[in-house]
C-alpha cells in the first residue's frame, strides 16, 4: 500500500512539474493557460504510466528500480545531474 501511495503522489508531482513548466510558452503561442497545463501535465503522466505498465508486463511486479526509472523519464534535470556525477 505504501508503494501505491508513493506512486500516486509522484504522479501528482509529475503533473505539476510538467504542467507548470509550459505555462509561459502556451501563452506565447496562443493556447490558454489551463489547456497548456492539462496537455503538458497529461503527457508527462502518460509517459510515467506507460513506463510503469511496461515494467509490470515483464514479470507482474514493480520493483523500486523500475518505478524510479519510470519517473526519471520525465525528470530531465535528475538525469542530467546523475550524468554529471
Amino acid at each position: 500500500m505504501d508503494k501505491l501511495v508513493n506512486i500516486l503522489m509522484r504522479i501528482v508531482a509529475v503533473f505539476a512539474a510538467t504542467g507548470l513548466s509550459v505555462v509561459g510558452m502556451g501563452s506565447v503561442i496562443g493556447i490558454s493557460t489551463l489547456h497548456s497545463i492539462l496537455l503538458a501535465g497529461g503527457l508527462g503522466v502518460a509517459t510515467v504510466i506507460e513506463a510503469l505498465a511496461r515494467g509490470y508486463i515483464d514479470d507482474g511486479k514493480l520493483n523500486q528500480q523500475e518505478i524510479n526509472e519510470a519517473f526519471s523519464k520525465v525528470d530531465k534535470r535528475k538525469v542530467r545531474n546523475e550524468s554529471n556525477s
